[in-house]
């Protein structure tokens, strides 16, 4: 699924790929604001030290996506964490590319903002997402 290979690019810091698999116009959503264009990614991905595992999944019939994570962050320069946290991602896929990603503080949130639901649309086993 886009939204698993677009994670695991981002913890192989491999721009390239997360850019292949980002719309040309993909809106970017955190607690620093809110940009659009997948040219910012590679400088997010230089700079941030993020890496993240997933924890749950939660699917919508419209193509949104949320994941329930285990978030770390990383000095890039020496690579001692910086901080931990369990956090949420939200995604929208149209196609075969994320058109909208926003990291939330928690899964509530992101749960809330996408009209998912805990547990009706939480998926299990290794096809669910």
């Amino acid at each position: 699924m886009i939204v698993e290979e677009w994670l695991g690019a981002v913890n192989r810091r491999d721009s390239d790929r997360v850019e292949d698999l980002s719309d040309e116009e993909v809106e970017v959503a955190g607690p620093r604001g809110t940009v659009r264009g997948r040219q910012i990614l590679s400088g997010w991905l230089a700079r941030a030290g993020f890496s993240a595992e997933p924890l749950r999944w939660f699917c919508g019939g419209d193509g949104t996506v949320v994941v329930e994570q285990d978030a770390c962050w990383v000095d890039v320069a020496t690579g001692k964490e910086k901080g931990r946290a369990v956090v949420a991602s939200q995604f929208l896929v149209d196609g075969a590319r994320v058109t909208r990603y926003v990291r939330h503080d928690d899964l509530g949130a992101a749960l809330a903002a996408t009209g998912l639901d805990d547990p009706g649309d939480e998926v299990t086993g290794r096809n669910a997402h």
